[in-house]
């Protein structure tokens, strides 16, 4: 058997060839299902997010399904020119695999290193498999091996415990300086991209109250439908902020700042000087920087946010070293087991010889010695030790041969024992060695 990958992602092709591939949840479980039934003693896991796409299979060496044309056979489905895109296809095979999906699934190979949306990606296709029947034995342990590994990169490690992006240090920072995010009334004025992405953030912290007020009011209206939060008129901002606890600052002013520290300080003489914290990510500036000198005003702008992220991302880097060990150690250890999968059998056939070893050796015993029924039964008692002992060591030694030479050489050992066993019980006599 192989193990064998094809994929595009972020780093070798363009978004718009990434678009063609694609797979939402229906079409994915339907190309899952159309590759089972062509080739049904393959293994199949098919992941696909905004990144990349990629298949992952097990297929006999001797089967007519190769790495390239697996890939052909993806860019069929998905009625894109094989000859356009094939320049954009890597191939892996074997231990090779294991190193890259461990290594996608922790995010190590994502565009922000730590983002765990991946992780929760890679569990879901793999569900999609699970419930599309297109697994097997290799392809499960593959997995259940990449959700153990990254569980132990997110314990032992804090790559995904700090924000490296502006609106995710942002929601941090409001996490750090009120007491409960949740209840937080949070109004933002603007509504470009960085906006949403903040309202997104928010809303994922499960904020109750999010309310949008920007000058346009089709584009207003159009991110608060979008992201299901309130939308009141610019005219309107000042009475928002008096009764909100944050206010993201997104709509800036080139006549000069929207914001100055006497509009701010009169807003907090009605909020009666309740704390207000003033996050601007608006370039040119939306609030004045002598607002920091009001009492009870928190004034961070992009700047102080951008540097906190740059410096969660080295904090990130310091600790890949520490997740590249990890991932190391679970290859080496996948790859043991895929090496020696065949010899677990092996052992219990083994077993099974030398039990039949041990009732021929007794039924002679017994027939010689013309011993009585209840030293046969004192016999069958000890049989089980005896042999569970035997076999102990048998897979001790196995064990011991596949870390100093290796699993092919354990399995060649194991395979030697059980012929000589098997010859004994024909009553063949051994080879010397």
């Amino acid at each position: 058997m192989q193990i064998i990958l094809v994929g595009i992602n972020h780093k070798t092709a363009s978004v718009d060839i990434r678009q063609q591939l694609a797979f939402d949840t229906q079409l994915a479980g339907k190309a899952l299902r159309k590759l089972k039934d062509t080739y049904p003693d393959c293994e199949f896991v098919l992941l696909s997010t905004c990144n990349r796409v990629e298949c992952y299979a097990v297929v006999e060496k001797t089967t007519d399904l190769s790495p390239t044309a697996l890939a052909e056979w993806l860019a069929d489905f998905r009625s894109v020119d094989f000859e356009v895109i094939k320049k954009s296809f890597y191939i892996k095979t074997d231990e090779d695999v294991a190193a890259h999906l461990f290594t996608v699934s922790s995010s190590l190979d994502s565009m922000v290193i730590g983002e765990n949306q991946i992780t929760f990606q890679v569990k879901e296709s793999y569900k999609l498999a699970c419930h599309c029947k297109t697994t097997g034995k290799i392809l499960n342990h593959l997995f259940h091996e990449t959700f153990r590994t990254t569980k132990k990169i997110v314990s032992q490690t804090s790559i995904f415990n700090r924000r490296v992006s502006v609106a995710g240090v942002a929601v941090d920072l409001a996490k750090q300086l009120l007491s409960d995010i949740k209840s937080a009334g949070v109004v933002i004025a603007g509504a470009g991209q960085m906006a949403e992405l903040l309202v997104e953030y928010f809303q994922h912290e499960n904020c109750r109250t999010v309310t949008v007020v920007n000058r346009s009011e089709k584009r207003g209206c159009r991110l608060a439908e979008k992201r299901d939060i309130s939308r009141q008129p610019w005219e309107l901002l000042d009475r928002e902020i008096v009764g909100s606890d944050i206010v993201v600052g997104a709509a800036a002013d080139t006549q000069g700042y929207l914001f100055g520290k006497d509009r701010i300080k009169s807003l907090m003489a009605r909020r009666q000087n309740r704390p207000l914290l003033i996050i601007d990510i608006a370039v040119p500036r939306c609030f004045d920087l002598a607002v920091e000198q009001i009492e009870n005003v928190h004034l961070y702008s992009i700047d102080d946010l951008a540097q906190v992220a740059q410096d969660n991302i080295k904090l990130r880097e310091g600790d890949l070293g520490q997740a590249i060990e990890i991932i190391c150690e679970s290859v080496s250890a996948f790859t043991d087991w895929f090496l020696m999968r065949d010899v677990g059998p092996l052992i219990g056939q083994i077993k099974d010889a030398f039990e039949q070893i041990y009732e021929i050796q007794k039924k002679n015993f017994l027939t010689k010695t013309q011993r009585k029924i209840d030293d046969e039964e004192r016999m069958n008692i000890s049989k089980g030790r005896v042999i569970n002992k035997i076999c102990h060591r048998v897979v001790n030694n196995i064990n011991v041969l596949s870390k100093e030479h290796g699993p092919e050489e354990a399995e060649k050992f194991a395979r030697s024992l059980l012929a000589d066993a098997r010859q004994i019980i024909s009553g063949k006599r051994m080879k010397k060695r």
